[in-house]
C-alpha cells in the first residue's frame, strides 16, 4: 500500500500559502454555519458539524467565532443564507474540475465561476458532467518531520485497526484514506497517538487521472489557483497527473 500521491501534490511541491488566516477563518466559518443550518447546533448528532468544528480547531479558530458561526446557522443569532452549490467543468488537457461553494448571491458565483473557467482556457459544464469521476473519501497527511521514528509498519496497523481502507507513503511523509464513515475514528486514533497531522478533512478524490505536460500544465494550476482564491469556493477537486518537473518548471515560471 504505498506509491505516490496524484492529488496531493500541489500542496507538498507549491506549499500554497492557501491556508492564509484570514481565507481559511472565513470558509471554516461559513462551513459550521450551514452544517448547523442544516444538521443543528450539536456536533454529537451532526457529522458535518463536527467536521467542520476539526477543522476549526485545527487552524486554532477562537471559541467565540465559533460559538457565533454555530447560532447563525441554527438561527439564534441573525446571519447570512449561505446556499451550497458545485459547479462542475474543465480544465485544458480534459482535466475534470469542480469547485464547491458556498455563496448567498448565485446569480453573482455562478458568473464569477463561470468567468474564472473560460478565462483560464477551461469550461464550465452541466451538473454532472464530471461529479461521476470523483468519490467521497476522507483524507490525511502525516509529515515525516513532524512524526520521528514513525514507520509504515507500525502506522498502517494503527490506521487499519481503526478503519481506514489505505496508506500511501510519500517522500515527505503518510497519506492515509478511509471511507467518510471512518473519518472520525481514524483521526481519534492519530489523535491519541499523538501523531503531527498536517492535514485531515472530507474530500473528494479522483477515480482516475489524466496526464497533463506542456503548456498545459501552467493553464490548468493557474485555473486550479484562481477557484481556490475565489472567497465563495469552499474546495476544488480536480484529477490532473502532473509530473513534479513539469510542476516545478510551471510554478517557476
Amino acid at each position: 500500500m504505498s506509491g505516490h500521491s496524484k492529488w496531493a501534490k500541489v500542496k507538498h511541491v507549491k506549499a500554497k500559502v492557501d491556508a492564509v488566516r484570514g481565507r481559511q477563518f472565513t470558509k471554516v466559518i461559513k462551513e459550521i454555519t450551514i452544517a448547523a443550518r442544516c444538521g443543528g447546533g450539536d456536533p454529537n448528532s451532526n457529522p458535518r458539524l463536527r467536521t467542520a468544528l476539526q477543522s476549526a480547531k485545527d487552524s486554532n479558530m477562537p471559541k467565540d467565532n465559533i460559538e457565533r458561526a454555530i447560532k447563525k446557522g441554527t438561527g439564534e443569532l441573525e446571519g447570512v443564507n449561505y446556499e451550497e452549490v458545485t459547479y462542475e467543468g474543465y480544465a485544458p488537457g480534459g482535466v475534470a474540475v469542480m469547485a464547491r461553494c458556498l455563496t448567498d448571491n448565485t446569480n453573482r458565483t455562478v458568473a464569477e465561476v463561470n468567468k474564472i473557467y473560460s478565462k483560464n482556457g477551461g469550461n464550465m459544464g452541466v451538473p454532472g458532467c464530471v461529479s461521476f469521476m470523483f468519490q467521497p473519501r476522507g483524507y490525511f497527511f502525516l509529515p515525516s518531520e513532524g512524526n520521528p521514528g514513525l514507520s509504515e509498519e507500525v502506522l498502517m496497523d494503527i490506521v487499519l485497526e481503526a478503519g481506514a481502507e489505505d496508506m500511501k507513503v510519500l517522500d515527505d511523509g503518510f497519506e492515509i484514506l478511509s471511507e467518510p464513515s471512518a473519518f472520525f475514528s481514524v483521526r481519534q486514533v492519530l489523535d491519541e497517538k499523538r501523531l503531527k497531522i498536517e492535514e485531515a478533512k472530507i474530500t473528494s478524490l479522483p477515480k482516475t487521472t489524466v496526464k497533463v505536460t506542456g503548456t498545459d500544465v501552467s493553464k490548468v494550476l493557474k485555473l486550479v489557483d484562481a477557484l481556490e482564491e475565489h472567497d465563495d469556493v469552499q474546495d476544488v477537486y480536480y484529477n490532473y497527473d502532473i509530473s513534479d518537473e513539469d510542476m516545478e518548471m510551471a510554478l517557476g515560471a
